[in-house]
Formats: C-alpha cells, sequence, structure tokens
C-alpha cells in the first residue's frame, strides 16, 4: 500500500516538475525575445511570431490573444513576463505565464503595460488565426475563417490549406476549401493554380465567391497615344462609350490636354481686364452678346494676358489623337478571362436560384391567401353571401389558438388542440350568425354588405375589450423553427411549408365534401337550384346554416395557420378580407380550383411587384389592385368560369 502511495506521490510531483519546467521553458524564449516582446513593432514583430509559432508550445495561443488585449506586463524587479491580474491599492497581482494563476505580487511602479500598436495587433490576430484553425472548439475555427474572410491576406492560404485534412466538420471543411480557392485566386503566383481555383468556385453562389472574382475584374479608365501593352478590357469610343465631354475632362486629367476656360473664368477675365470703357478691344456694352465675350477673350489672349480658349476643332483633334480604353488591375489576362467566365455563370445561376426563391415566396404567400379565402369561396363564392366579418372569423381562430396555448404549454399538442377547437368556435359563431342575421338577407347584396359590415366592427371591438390592442404571441413548435436551406440564396422558412401542406390538406378536404358527401351533392343542388332541391326532399334552410358554417369553420383553422405566421391582434381580419374577396373573385366566383387559381395568381403577382419595387409595399398592394381591376374587366367571370347551370344561377 506505502508502495502504492509512493508511486502516486512521484507521479504528481513529476507532473508538477514538468509544469515548472514547460513554464520556464516558455519564459525562457520570451526572455531570449525580452526586448521585442516588451516594445514590438510592426516591421520585426513578424520573426518573433514565427519563432514563437514554431516552438510549438501551447502556451503562445493565450500569449498571442492576451498580448493582443494588451494584458502581458513585465516587472522590473525580475524582469519576467506575466498576465496582470487585479490592482489592489499600489499593489498589482501577477498571473504566470503558463498557467494564468497567481503567482506574484509587485509594486504597481514596479511594474509595465506592453502595449502594442494598431499594426503589431493586426499581425498577432493574423498569428492567432493560424492556431484558431486547428481548434477544437468549432466556434474558434469558424471565428478564425470569419477573420479570413474579413481580411483576407496571402499568408493565409498555407496555414488554412494544412487545416484541411484534419477538419472534422464537413460544412467547415468545405467553407475552408473555398477560402483556399477565393485567396489562391487573388494572391496565387502561378497563372495554372489560380485558373484552376476560379474553376473549382464553379458550384458556389455566395457572396465571397462573387466578390472575390469581382475584385480580380477590377478596371480603370486609361487614355494613351497609342494602346498600352497590359491586359486590356475594352476600348472605349468617344460619343458611344462615353460623352466627349468625359472622355476630354479623361485627358485634362491625365495632363494630355489644356482644360476647357469655363465662361465663369471668362467673364472674371473680361472684368480684371476692364479699361477705358472697352475689353480687348470690344466696347463693354457690346459684352452682353456671348460671341462679342469670346471676341474679346480670345484677343486678350493673343496678347498673352489670358490663357488661350480651346476650341471645339482642337477638342475633336485631341480626342482622335488619343485611345480611351479600360485595363484591368489584374495584368494576367488568362485570369481575367476565367473569371469573366466563371463569374457569367455564378451570376446566371444565381439569377436562375432568385427567380426559384421568389417561386417559393409566391407560393407560400398564395398557400395563406388559400387559406384566408378558402371559407369565403363557399359563404360568398358558393351561397352569393357577402360576408365582410369573414376576416373576423379569422381573428377568432387565431385568439382560440393564443387561448389554448396559455393552458397548454406544449406548443405541439396545443396546435393539435387549437386547429379543431378553433374550427368549432368558428363553426358556432357562424351557424349563429346565419341564423340571427344572413338567413333574413339572402338575396339582398347591400343589405348584407351592411349587415355583416357592421358586425365586423362588433367584432374588433369585443376582441380588443377582452384580450387588449396588443399584439399576442401564437407560438410555433420548436420543429417549425428554422429555414430549409438549399443554397446561399434558395431557402424557405418551415412554417411557410406547414401552411403550405395544410393548405394542400384543406384543398382535398374541401373537394371531397363538395364532391364525394352527400352533404355537398345537397350544397350543389340547393345553391344550383334551391325550389328544385326542396322538392327532393332536402332543407334549403339547413344546407345554408350547414354551408355558411362550414365556410366559418375553416376561416377559423386558417387564422391559427396565420398567426403562427403573423401578428394575432384585433386588427389582423383586416389584413386579408381585401386579398380573400380578390382571390375569389378573379379565381372564378363558386369554385374551389378557381380559389386555387386566384390565389396563385395574386401571390405571384404581389411577389412579382414587391421584388421590383422592394421599397415601397403599399404601392405594390395599389399596383395589383390595379391589375386584377383590368383582369377583371377582360374575363369578369374569372380564371375558372362555372358552366351550365350553375353558372346562370
Amino acid at each position: 500500500m506505502r508502495r502504492i502511495l509512493l508511486t502516486i506521490v512521484l507521479a504528481v510531483l513529476c507532473m508538477a516538475g514538468a509544469q515548472r519546467a514547460a513554464a520556464q521553458d516558455f519564459q525562457t524564449l520570451l526572455q531570449d525575445n525580452a526586448d521585442e516582446v516588451a516594445d514590438p513593432g510592426r516591421s520585426t514583430v513578424g520573426a518573433l511570431l514565427e519563432t514563437l509559432i514554431a516552438s510549438g508550445d501551447p502556451a503562445v495561443s493565450t500569449f498571442l490573444e492576451r498580448w493582443q488585449d494588451r494584458q502581458v506586463v513585465r516587472n522590473a524587479e525580475d524582469g519576467l513576463f506575466y498576465y496582470a491580474g487585479r490592482k489592489t491599492g499600489d499593489t498589482v497581482q501577477l498571473l504566470d505565464i503558463e498557467t494564468a494563476e497567481p503567482a506574484a505580487e509587485a509594486p504597481a511602479g514596479a511594474v509595465s503595460e506592453i502595449r502594442p500598436n494598431g499594426g503589431v495587433r493586426r499581425e498577432i490576430a493574423g498569428a492567432l488565426v493560424r492556431f484558431q484553425l486547428s481548434d477544437p472548439n468549432i466556434a474558434s475555427r469558424r471565428a478564425a475563417l470569419d477573420a479570413i474572410a474579413r481580411s483576407p491576406d496571402a499568408d493565409q492560404i498555407e496555414p488554412l490549406a494544412a487545416s484541411i485534412e484534419g477538419e472534422p466538420d464537413d460544412t467547415i471543411r468545405v467553407r475552408k476549401e473555398q477560402l483556399v480557392a477565393m485567396l489562391t485566386v487573388r494572391f496565387g503566383d502561378d497563372t495554372a493554380e489560380r485558373v484552376a481555383a476560379i474553376e473549382s468556385l464553379s458550384g458556389s453562389l455566395s457572396l465571397d465567391a462573387r466578390a472575390t472574382l469581382n475584385q480580380t475584374l477590377t478596371l480603370r479608365a486609361g487614355v494613351a497615344a497609342d494602346l498600352p501593352d497590359a491586359n486590356i478590357a475594352r476600348v472605349l469610343e468617344p460619343g458611344e462609350d462615353l460623352t466627349p465631354d468625359a472622355a476630354y475632362a479623361q485627358l485634362v486629367e491625365a495632363d494630355l490636354a489644356p482644360p476647357r476656360i469655363s465662361p465663369t473664368a471668362i467673364r472674371d477675365a473680361l472684368a480684371a481686364n476692364l479699361s477705358g470703357g472697352e475689353v480687348g478691344g470690344v466696347l463693354v456694352e457690346r459684352l452682353s452678346d456671348p460671341a462679342a465675350r469670346l471676341v474679346a477673350y480670345d484677343s486678350l489672349a493673343a496678347r498673352g494676358f489670358v490663357p488661350p480658349r480651346v476650341t471645339e476643332d482642337e477638342v475633336a483633334a485631341a480626342l482622335d489623337s488619343h485611345v480611351f480604353y479600360e485595363v484591368y488591375d489584374e495584368p494576367d489576362a488568362a485570369v481575367t478571362t476565367a473569371a469573366q467566365a466563371m463569374l457569367t455563370r455564378i451570376e446566371t445561376a444565381v439569377a436562375v436560384n432568385q427567380t426559384i426563391d421568389l417561386s417559393l415566396d409566391a407560393l407560400s404567400l398564395a398557400s395563406i391567401y388559400f387559406l384566408a379565402a378558402i371559407g369565403l369561396a363557399i359563404t360568398f363564392g358558393v351561397m352569393g353571401v357577402i360576408n365582410m366579418a369573414h376576416g373576423e372569423f379569422i381573428m377568432m381562430g387565431a385568439y382560440t389558438g393564443y387561448v389554448v396555448q396559455l393552458f397548454i404549454p406544449d406548443y405541439t399538442l396545443s396546435l393539435v388542440v387549437a386547429l379543431p377547437l378553433a374550427f368549432a368556435v368558428t363553426f358556432g359563431a357562424g351557424v349563429a350568425m346565419e341564423r340571427l342575421v344572413i338567413r333574413w338577407l339572402y338575396h339582398r347584396p347591400l343589405e348584407s354588405l351592411l349587415a355583416t359590415f357592421g358586425i365586423s366592427i362588433a367584432l374588433q371591438q369585443l376582441a380588443k375589450n377582452i384580450f387588449g390592442t396588443q399584439a399576442r404571441p401564437l407560438t410555433s413548435p420548436g420543429w417549425l423553427d428554422g429555414a430549409l436551406v438549399i443554397n446561399e440564396v434558395v431557402s424557405i422558412a418551415y412554417i411557410r411549408i406547414a401552411i403550405f401542406v395544410l393548405a394542400l390538406v384543406f384543398l382535398g378536404l374541401i373537394l371531397l365534401v363538395l364532391n364525394r358527401t352527400r352533404l355537398g351533392l345537397e350544397v350543389r343542388a340547393v345553391t344550383q337550384n334551391a325550389g328544385m332541391a326542396a322538392s327532393m326532399g332536402i332543407n334549403p334552410d339547413r344546407i345554408n346554416m350547414l354551408t355558411f358554417g362550414l365556410g366559418s369553420g375553416i376561416a377559423g383553422i386558417a387564422g391559427v395557420a396565420i398567426g403562427l405566421y403573423a401578428k394575432v391582434t384585433s386588427e389582423m381580419g383586416q389584413d386579408y378580407i381585401v386579398q380573400s374577396f380578390m382571390t375569389v373573385v378573379v379565381g372564378g366566383v363558386g369554385n374551389v380550383w378557381g380559389t386555387l387559381a386566384g390565389a396563385a395568381l395574386i401571390g405571384v403577382l404581389q411577389k412579382g411587384i414587391e421584388w421590383m419595387n422592394p421599397s415601397n409595399t403599399l404601392a405594390a398592394q395599389t399596383y395589383m389592385i390595379l391589375f386584377i381591376i383590368l383582369f377583371i374587366q377582360f374575363r369578369p367571370k374569372g380564371i375558372v368560369a362555372l358552366k351550365g347551370r350553375a353558372a346562370e344561377a
């Protein structure tokens, strides 16, 4: 037993001794370069950093971080380097340079803070990146890549390439490979390597890749008597590619032609040389004529009093005797040719993906409009009732979801409960509204519009009294957070995907109910000919009640879905009532497929207008309404018009 204890003690002592030796070794390394550590310079610190990195000491990374942050101090009493600890009165705590543990205390006057300047700190930051590229902490590796992307440098290529092989994370490995390619494009020495690096960017749509190619294709304007031997991008023709005035200004800037004399300079020169009521032999009273002013100025120039005026013929001659061009800053033509071809391919791919992304946004918006309008397609499209309170049924559904979440904190379970409950609540509200108000107003559109508008206002006020005027949260489950990212350009939020799937489900359910159930058969019969349906034993009164309740219930479910995506307030229904009516009317009154087509058209139209004018969404709404008004003029029955008796009803 004593032998075991002795072994343990010896092991601990050996470890402590090794730690002291390591600290001593690193301190010795710093002492060997003490002057440079204590007073580093931008031009000389590079050699010191290489020495520290080459040592392979694990303390180097921490030392560089603290050196950069000005936390390293030197104790004049022993000449050693420490990390600064807390200051108590006139005493400073000194931390061991290896372990960062308290090692000693010294008078504040004996401790000098090492303050590297901005240039040195940038050099230290570059050295730190080399350590962080292989740091076990994935966040440190990401931070190192971000630092390289922000401040690319040729010296980063080698350590970045060396870190790729041992990179365990696939995403970071791909980013490292792309960064190596982008650095090689900008700073590589071999043309073949740079062209190969450009080709390796083929599948990338990132802004960094495009920025790298654009930097390689940076242009500057030039002018000379003859075309120089350089990497010329294109030759510019005055009058076609640039205006004659701009071309001559370029000649003046390059000291290849004298500047033009401005009218202001001519006026000042004439005023300065006025003598005896004349200037240059021209009487003062004639100087109101621009031609006379030019004659007077030319007379003064001929006598050497003022600089000569540049004539239009001289301007034309100067332009004809020089060549104007744009030249690449990159001297290697093979690199710029490859970069231009690759940038064109990437921009084409970006445009295609932006179109796909815009289409997904339009499809998502269309699914929201379809959900909001499908209930109205039944109450208005099938029954012919103008229900201005339809938006308030959407609002009631959203508030139902909010109340459910107050009692069921599990967001997934609360959503499962809220959907059928919202249907039940709004179905009941719709039935009550139909029994109390709507049943007396069939075939009286103006009265039904006014009555439902009043109900809309009353329901909004009731919601304000119950829930207040502030927006209420309707939180989606965690599995709906985030977005499906396809590439750097195309992505779509999971909540939008869920709403799209829900819209498809309801499309199928509505078609099933209307076309495959007895209720649907009776609804269609009453809609087309109520008298004939009544003679066949169908109760039109009951069918109207159920149909209106069904449309209202679907609006409630739509409210839950929309509430997960938008704000839940007493006015939220007003945001969708106009689009819902437009969707039903444009698609074709009384047709579910028409509602789907109308939602798709309005969604695509709105997103397209917003893309052309993204800074003004109100203008997008206005243009969309104008387009729909014109559309209805040419197709008043909508996209999918009813035929036969249904159209005549």
